[in-house]
């Protein structure tokens, strides 16, 4: 069906919290719409976590979002120069608007290092079991 699948995980003290694994609900046409619509999500479920945390917790940076993309992160940052973007539904732009209000920061964080891939990709065997090592879970034969 051509659509992608986003994926996410959020840490809290290096410990996982919450994560989410779902096919995008409209087929994308780049890598950074793909990256965009995944960011869009995430942002959601990042300022709803926030909420919940605030109440025992208090923060005073914001959030920030691991993305494996740089055009993501600079169509987020300055929509101006992505004459490109106009086709992305304006749902999507939720993320941009988090950011312009520094309620999250979006910092690169490249492919190899990205632990929620351990929940969408086929992996080979080393890397499944680094992700899975910095999930935290171990495997219980030897």
């Amino acid at each position: 069906d051509r659509r992608s699948t986003t994926d996410c995980l959020f840490k809290f003290l290096g410990a996982p919290i919450a994560w989410c694994c779902e096919k995008q609900v409209v087929v994308a046409l780049s890598s950074c719409e793909v990256e965009n619509i995944a960011g869009s999500y995430a942002a959601c479920q990042a300022i709803w976590l926030d909420s919940v945390l605030k109440m025992s917790v208090d923060a005073e940076k914001p959030m920030q979002l691991l993305v494996d993309n740089r055009s993501a992160i600079n169509l987020a940052k300055n929509p101006v120069s992505h004459g490109r973007s106009k086709h992305i539904e304006t749902r999507f732009h939720f993320l941009r608007e988090q950011v312009n209000d520094g309620r999250l920061e979006l910092v690169y964080y490249p492919t190899e290092l990205q632990i929620a891939d351990v929940l969408t990709k086929s992996l080979k065997r080393d890397r499944f079991e680094k992700l899975r090592a910095e999930l935290g879970m171990v495997s219980l034969r030897n």
